[in-house]
């Protein structure tokens, strides 16, 4: 009998770095007797400490029906969906799980954005614009081109960046706030520096993804279902069910389901996300077909014309060059890319933790049905 989602909720699974939400994740792993899995990066982290992409597999191996977390896809973006994954395995007894049914937790698929405070992976890749065919024609932006040089113009001068604002506030004004956040969010393949850049090649990430994938045999199984948790986008602390699957599809009557009329779709217009290129949310819909159902969990933090100068003043400071992670200009743009995105005040965890459980058990009980 699974466990209604109230009640309990320790906010102590919250930390203040990648390795304090990693050592929590792998202990609450090991005492609820998860199989173990790391995939270490090439790199590490900014104090020196190692990183890695750790998975954890609760239940029988051989399952028919699998739950998946996805966490930290948008590095600094790993605080909510680290904390959820380790309340998850500390809550949810293995014995609750539904017959012939697992959980997999992949904490931290970006270990480096994690540490080092960004939104993007070591080469300045926005994760979820990754995932395109990179053997054909990268999609086209002509709104971003338009914007490239006022999005992150050549200095943080403040006179440089009220200049670029005032370009970037006609633009909208004369095309739109639908059009300018596509132009700006869509994803983007010809400017390496600037902002949902989707890279020239697939990224480290999405190799481990795809390896991943074969490892576990999940395009298999009879039935998968994917929640992805991310933050900085909607009201604050509330978690929206977004689905990417094609509107009519099989995919979104899965959603619809499990998740019920909470579920919004960009295509649609009724999700606070616009559509976008190259999201992760695809290579999953290529390998599970009308067997999986992927939504990302999103967490508001901050109002959004609030995200825009924090994103560009960490994208300001790496195209600088090689950071000095403890010189106060670096710490203060981490604090506060850092703070945009996982508010750390109780109230805020309390309601990621509780929307979580009840959106990872409306999963585990749908993809169980």
């Amino acid at each position: 009998m699974l466990p209604p989602p109230a009640g309990g909720l320790d906010t102590a699974v919250f930390a203040t770095d990648y390795a304090g939400a990693r050592a929590r994740f792998l202990q609450a792993a090991a005492r609820s007797g998860a199989a173990l899995h790391s995939i270490a990066h090439p790199l590490a982290g900014p104090t020196g400490e190692r990183l890695a992409t750790d998975l954890a597999w609760v239940g029988p191996r051989d399952a028919a029906r699998v739950l998946v977390t996805q966490s930290a896809l948008h590095g600094v973006e790993g605080f909510a969906g680290s904390a959820a994954q380790t309340d998850f395995l500390g809550w949810l007894p293995v014995g609750a799980l539904p017959p012939d049914t697992a959980v997999l937790h992949i904490h931290a698929i970006n270990p480096w954005g994690f540490a080092w405070l960004r939104r993007t992976n070591e080469e300045g890749v926005d994760l979820n614009r990754n995932f395109v065919d990179f053997a054909a024609p990268l999609p086209e932006n002509p709104g971003y081109d338009a914007l490239a040089s006022a999005l992150l113009p050549p200095s943080a001068d403040p006179a440089v960046i009220a200049q670029a604002d005032d370009l970037l506030a006609a633009w909208r004004q004369a095309h739109g706030r639908e059009a300018f956040e596509r132009a700006v969010t869509g994803g983007q393949y010809r400017h390496p520096h600037g902002l949902f850049h989707g890279g020239r090649a697939p990224a480290w990430s999405q190799q481990v993804l795809r390896e991943l994938l074969v490892r576990e045999a999940l395009a298999g199984r009879a039935r998968v279902a994917i929640v992805d948790i991310h933050t900085g986008l909607g009201p604050y602390g509330y978690g929206e069910v977004i689905c990417d699957h094609p509107p009519g599809s099989a995919g979104v009557a899965m959603a619809r389901a499990y998740y019920g009329d909470s579920v919004t779709e960009p295509a649609l217009g009724t999700s606070t996300s616009v559509p976008k290129h190259g999201l992760v949310d695809y290579l999953w819909h290529a390998e599970l077909g009308d067997r999986g159902c992927f939504v990302t969990l999103e967490f508001g933090t901050c109002p959004l014309e609030q995200m825009f100068p924090v994103l560009r003043a960490d994208h300001l400071l790496h195209a600088a060059g090689p950071v000095d992670w403890r010189a106060p200009d670096t710490q203060r743009v981490k604090n506060a890319l850092r703070a945009h995105f996982y508010p750390a005040r109780t109230d805020w965890q309390q309601l990621v933790l509780f929307r979580a459980r009840q959106v990872l058990l409306q999963a585990l009980r749908g993809v169980a049905a």
